[in-house]
């Protein structure tokens, strides 16, 4: 069975165990699934929302190509990658990524992998608000999130 690759950037909210159970549903192939949720921090109660900007139709070209890549190196039977955009309060859901193989590491490094680059190569962009109402800036991106990107540039 080829690799189901999921991608998806929206304002709506998402189910995790929709998702995970949508990926999996009649895969008898799947011996491993791996989740990574990212949800909006209120940064020690000084953010009220985190607007988030992106380049549609960049945006998920950019996204299927990670995943495709995700797929390709890692081996995995599926992978599905959800994005929101515009303005979320802390507490909820950012981002979704899950990986499916056949064993466990392959969908722990594939989930890594979209995770580093998703944060470094797709368009997205973040605005901060705040709790006092002061005008919050838009984001940096940061050097860590780089660092974590090219580690994969060796591995083969």
């Amino acid at each position: 069975m080829n690799a189901a690759v999921t991608v998806r950037v929206q304002r709506e909210d998402f189910d995790l165990a929709a998702e995970v159970s949508a990926l999996s549903r009649g895969r008898a192939d799947i011996g491993a699934v791996v989740t990574f949720s990212g949800l909006c921090r209120d940064e020690a109660g000084a953010l009220s929302t985190l607007e988030l900007e992106h380049y549609p139709g960049m945006a998920e070209a950019e996204i299927e190509r990670i995943c495709q890549e995700a797929v390709k190196r890692f081996g995995l039977q599926a992978a599905t990658a959800i994005h929101r955009f515009g303005k979320i309060v802390p507490g909820e859901n950012i981002v979704l990524v899950v990986t499916a193989s056949l064993h466990r590491q392959a969908a722990f490094d594939g989930a890594n992998f979209i995770m580093d680059f998703l944060k470094t190569s797709a368009p997205f962009w973040k605005k901060e608000h705040r709790a006092d109402g002061s005008a919050g800036g838009w984001v940096s991106a940061k050097d860590a999130d780089d660092t974590a990107r090219d580690r994969w540039s060796q591995k083969i």
